[in-house]
C-alpha cells in the first residue's frame, strides 16, 4: 500500500487556473492537470529563481522530492505549449499561507494570511468578495 502524501506549502492560490491556445475551443482540447504542488514548484523555480534546495525548504519537502515535483510540472507545461493542450492548474495535496480575494464589484485585489477573514472589500466596502483559496476547497483546513 503506497504511503500517503505529506501537504506540501504552497504560497498562495493562483490567479488563473486555465491555459489554452487561441482560437480553439477549450472543449476540443486534451487537458493536462497541473497541481497545485507543481504550480508552486514552477513559480519558485522559474519565476523566482530559487536553487532546489531553497525551494523545497520553501515548501517543506525534501530536495529530492522538489526535483521530481518540478520534473512534472516542466513536463505538463511543455505538452501544453509544445502540444497545444489546455493546462487546468488544480488538485494536489497543499496547505496555503496566504490567500488571495477578489472583489467582484470593483475587480480590487488584495492579499491576506491564511489566517484572516475578511467581509468586505477594502477598496469598496462592498461584501461581493470572491476568496481564492477557497475555490479550492481550502480555507480552515489551511489554518489548523
Amino acid at each position: 500500500m503506497a504511503r500517503p502524501k505529506n501537504n506540501r506549502i504552497v504560497n498562495q492560490p493562483p490567479l488563473f487556473t486555465e491555459f489554452k491556445p487561441m482560437g480553439i475551443k477549450g472543449r476540443d482540447l486534451e487537458t493536462v492537470i497541473l497541481s497545485l504542488d507543481e504550480f508552486e514548484a514552477i513559480r519558485l523555480a522559474d519565476n523566482l529563481g530559487f536553487s532546489h534546495e531553497e525551494a523545497s525548504e520553501e515548501m517543506q519537502i525534501s530536495r529530492s522530492t522538489f526535483s521530481r515535483l518540478i520534473d512534472k510540472a516542466r513536463t505538463k507545461s511543455a505538452e501544453m505549449l509544445i502540444k497545444g493542450k489546455k493546462l487546468i492548474v488544480d488538485g494536489g495535496n497543499v496547505h496555503f499561507r496566504k490567500n488571495i480575494i477578489k472583489c467582484r464589484d470593483c475587480a480590487y485585489l488584495f492579499e491576506i494570511n491564511i489566517n484572516n477573514k475578511v467581509e468586505n472589500c477594502p477598496n469598496c466596502e462592498s461584501k461581493n468578495i470572491l476568496n481564492l483559496a477557497g475555490g479550492f476547497g481550502h480555507g480552515k483546513c489551511c489554518t489548523e
